[in-house]
């Protein structure tokens, strides 16, 4: 598992039990799995189509810095398969995992479309990185 993306969980982001409101969560999650899917199959033209069951294993409170952790698990002929796993940036605990998120590569008219991916890559919007620190 590769870890993106960190959050810093404030008080904005909080339920009335004064821990991150399950909702937030699942918005940054699908947000940095769409930029993801974007970035891997080169196409910004990409939606969420399935979310597995999501399991909260413990929770985060204010001030806690958390980990967004996201990997490639699957590439179909007009999707992507991820998996993602939340975690405490400090103590490591687990706050949320989920085994299968879905993304479709969409054509100009948003219908489904084949994206010729098999792997990981690392291109940026059609340019692929060069292994430099451009």
């Amino acid at each position: 598992m590769n870890f993106y993306t960190r959050k810093w969980v404030k008080p904005e982001d909080l339920n009335p039990n004064g821990t991150l409101f399950g909702g937030t969560l699942l918005r940054w999650i699908d947000e940095e799995a769409v930029i993801y899917a974007i970035v891997q199959l080169g196409n910004p033209k990409v939606v969420t189509k399935f979310i597995s069951e999501i399991n909260f294993v413990s929770s985060a409170k204010q001030g806690d810095i958390l980990e967004l952790g996201i990997e490639a698990i699957n590439f179909g002929t007009t999707s992507l398969t991820m998996r993602c796993e939340v975690r405490n940036k400090i103590s490591k605990k687990t706050i949320l995992s989920i085994e299968k998120l879905v993304f479709v590569n969409l054509d100009e008219d948003g219908n489904p479309a084949a994206h010729g991916r098999n792997s990981i890559t690392y291109a940026y919007m059609g340019i692929e990185k060069t292994g430099r620190d451009d």
